[in-house]
């Protein structure tokens, strides 16, 4: 099976984990230029007031091109406390919020410095919450193209995960906004729990 390569992203969209699981060996792009507005410090979750975006602020690098390997979180604004609110918030009516609560709980109590690692641990929880044995590696350098591996780095950019259109599941609010597609995993995790897999 063809590797799959994939920017680092926060809490990414469920179009993500179904690339993830339509090939074999993960690898996770850290020597890509970091970008604003992208999908690498940021995600989108459904909430009573609709779709919401969770952006992690990060420290302004001193140069105009900073590798993704290198940025840095900012404590900026206690935007720990904000995430996991908002999370709590818009999920602790979901079926499966309180069974997976504990786990992601402590990724927003502990300071990361790295932005790369953060997001890396916190798909690694996903996958393994969701029973999806693939292992993740961080790349080593930077490749344009490589004969073997799909590449997927693109699904970070602003409205390419929108666009994708899954079959609809159950979802806390979607009596008031209907089906909203490809938000962060965790929307599937917390809604669909072990089924997460089968609707890959």
């Amino acid at each position: 099976m063809e590797t799959i390569l994939l920017s680092s992203a926060y809490l990414p969209p469920i179009s993500f984990f179904t690339a993830i699981n339509s090939g074999g060996d993960v690898l996770i792009e850290q020597y890509d230029n970091y970008c604003k507005q992208t999908y690498r410090n940021r995600c989108r979750i459904a909430t009573a007031g609709g779709v919401q975006t969770l952006t992690i602020p990060v420290v302004k690098s001193d140069s105009p091109k900073q590798l993704m390997k290198d940025v840095r979180i900012s404590d900026h604004g206690e935007w720990r406390r904000q995430h996991w609110n908002a999370l709590e918030s818009a999920y602790m009516n979901s079926p499966f919020f309180m069974y997976y609560q504990d786990d992601f709980r402590p990724f927003y109590d502990k300071k990361y410095e790295f932005l790369v690692d953060f997001n890396t641990e916190l798909t690694l929880l996903i996958l393994k919450l969701a029973g999806i044995n693939k292992e993740l590696r961080l790349t080593e350098s930077y490749t344009r193209h490589t004969d073997g591996t799909t590449d997927f780095r693109q699904m970070v950019e602003p409205g390419v995960q929108e666009s994708a259109a899954p079959h609809p599941y159950w979802q806390v609010f979607k009596q008031k906004y209907g089906f909203l597609p490809n938000l962060s995993a965790v929307d599937l995790l917390f809604n669909m729990g072990p089924e997460f897999p089968l609707y890959l």
